[in-house]
């Protein structure tokens, strides 16, 4: 195999081992697929305005996140059916995280079961919610990740219905019948029927909650003293509402741009999540991250670190566990020499003027 040499070059990799049905439903949108274009092309927008004559010789990107300490604010975003990618999946997925010393967070529609994905050892990792029609379910999920020696929850707060993904409803895409979704095995809800569109849509339709508001927050602080994160917030009304109903942090997430197309890219609405928090309460990025520059951009305009999915998922295709944990490696090595190249000797010193965002040359151009 030729040498990697960046997180991108992963996905043609893993298009060519994978089977579509499985490529496309990692990769693919919703609808035209403008927001997952423009989540890569938005950050092509934001440039560096580098501080330079600064000793750079010794750079700290620890950081700490909900009072654990990990290694840089890079961290693994929930990604569903890891299986299908690669035998090992969530698993490999877990220790190439507790490897690099970061956060994982595993889907509520693993392929591994969360006390699968605590027994491969000691790790930080946080358990994504997907809210239920029936709450019991609900409950006993929460139970078992805490017992399990989970440390936050995120809840996914953008599907109520599943997005008009068009790639699973041309493949009809459903679980491959060796695996089922573990977490849910025991209470018979753990594969997919095969449908004449998307089985992972019928079965949103038929189990996830469409009720689900924000007293359900307040609900779920009553079912398990673990700090909450509000996942798929993209304004300061919601940044707002969050804060008021007692979430300890909020991901901004445009769900992969798999739910509503023409939102915009995560990164651009970061800047008016993290100014309406104010510091209240952390604020994190997921969506269209490829490189540790990405990171940067993502740091100075108010995220106190980011979550990736894709490149999880297309370098555990492509070589398991050792995949993944280069892609964390990457993507460390990247920011580490754009802090550098930065002037910046740690991420406290990273600052929003460090970079230019299109508003800010619009802004100039008026003066």
């Amino acid at each position: 195999m030729e040498i990697i040499t960046n997180v991108t070059e992963y996905e043609k990799l893993a298009k060519e081992k994978l089977p579509k049905m499985v490529y496309d439903y990692y990769a693919s949108g919703a609808e035209d697929q403008w927001t997952l274009k423009e989540n890569r092309e938005a950050f092509s927008r934001i440039l560096f305005r580098p501080r330079i004559l600064i000793d750079v010789s010794h750079i700290d990107m620890t950081t700490n996140v909900l009072g654990f300490n990990i290694s840089m604010p890079i961290m693994i975003a929930p990604s569903a059916m890891q299986k299908m990618a690669h035998p090992e999946g969530e698993l490999a997925t877990a220790r190439a995280a507790a490897s690099a010393g970061t956060i994982m967070t595993l889907s509520s529609w693993s392929t591994s079961s969360v006390e699968e994905v605590n027994s491969v050892g000691p790790g930080i990792r946080f358990f994504q919610l997907y809210v239920y029609k029936d709450r019991n379910i609900v409950r006993q999920l929460v139970k078992r990740a805490e017992m399990a020696g989970f440390k936050a929850i995120a809840l996914t707060v953008d599907t109520p219905r599943l997005g008009r993904r068009e790639a699973d409803i041309k493949n009809r895409f459903t679980l491959p019948p060796h695996l089922v979704l573990k977490n849910f095995e025991a209470l018979d809800l753990g594969t997919m029927d095969k449908t004449n569109d998307s089985g992972l849509a019928s079965y949103v339709a038929g189990q996830v909650d469409r009720t689900l508001s924000w007293k359900d927050v307040k609900w779920l602080q009553t079912i398990t003293s673990l700090p909450i994160l509000v996942k798929g917030v993209v304004t300061a009304e919601d940044t707002r509402l969050a804060i008021e109903h007692g979430a300890a942090g909020i991901i901004v997430s445009n769900h992969g741009a798999r739910q509503l197309d023409y939102v915009p890219a995560t990164i651009s609405c970061l800047e008016e999540v993290a100014r309406e928090a104010k510091g209240r309460l952390p604020v994190f990025l997921d969506g269209g991250v490829r490189r540790g520059t990405d990171v940067f951009k993502a740091l100075a305009l108010g995220a106190s670190g980011v979550f990736i999915g894709r490149p999880v998922l297309f370098s555990l295709a492509v070589d398991g566990e050792a995949g993944v944990r280069k892609v964390l490696q990457m993507l460390r090595d990247e920011l580490e020499l754009t802090m550098a190249l930065s002037g910046c000797t740690s991420l406290r010193e990273i600052t929003r003027a460090h970079v230019i965002t299109d508003g800010d040359r619009i802004g100039r151009s008026r003066l």
